[in-house]
């Protein structure tokens, strides 16, 4: 239970830092005047938005390797590492052979040229719910080894973590306090949400048995 449990964090921590999920919040908020709770309540109504979109698949694949599970063990003790193993590998790939590396959810320069405050919500909440984090539904595989139990851990973790650490995030882009050099994550998260899924997989693979 505490492997799921730290993996959800790590997994959670890496989504919720990418640029791309909190920088147009607060480019549009400077743009469009907003207060910071005016700012931060959009963060939440679109945070919500991607992430339900990601639990109701993530919920689908994890019914799917609780079936497996409850008649073959040979899935949980060494597919579903593997499955891990092999989607980290084909983003650590697909990192290193793009020639950019964006993580897509929506373009705030298109958006924050509208002028009502509900139509820029309801575009960045509709864009991010078409946009689900596919890195973490392969955990979602993994943790279906201990059933129903393993997908509520994930989708708190992934739930309430994100929300939060994007929220602080655009928090503190509001306040100037944020200057990290964010371009490295934003142009290789699948490299890095990749070593993480193979690391975890290797992990499952060992300590499974």
């Amino acid at each position: 239970m505490w492997q799921i449990f730290l993996g959800s964090i790590v997994l959670s921590l890496i989504h919720g830092m990418i640029p791309n999920h909190w920088i147009p919040l607060v480019v549009i908020s400077k743009a469009e005047n907003w207060n910071t709770r005016e700012t931060l309540s959009a963060t939440v109504i679109t945070g919500i938005s991607h992430m339900l979109s990601t639990i109701i698949i993530g919920i689908i694949v994890g019914f799917i390797g609780i079936k497996l599970s409850e008649n073959y063990d040979f899935i949980t003790r060494v597919v579903a590492p593997v499955i891990l193993i092999m989607v980290g590998s084909i983003y650590v790939l697909i990192d290193l052979n793009a020639s950019h590396h964006h993580h897509h959810h929506f373009d705030s320069k298109a958006i924050k040229n509208k002028k009502s405050k509900l139509v820029i919500i309801a575009s960045l909440s509709i864009a991010m719910f078409f946009s689900p984090c596919l890195e973490i539904e392969a955990y979602y595989f993994q943790a279906a080894s201990l059933g129903w139990l393993g997908i509520l851990i994930v989708s708190t973790v992934y739930f309430f973590v994100t929300l939060a650490l994007m929220s602080a995030l655009v928090y503190l882009g509001l306040k100037g306090i944020n200057k990290f050099n964010s371009h490295f994550l934003e142009h290789h998260e699948k490299r890095i949400s990749g070593i993480v899924l193979i690391l975890l997989g290797i992990f499952a693979y060992f300590f499974s048995f």
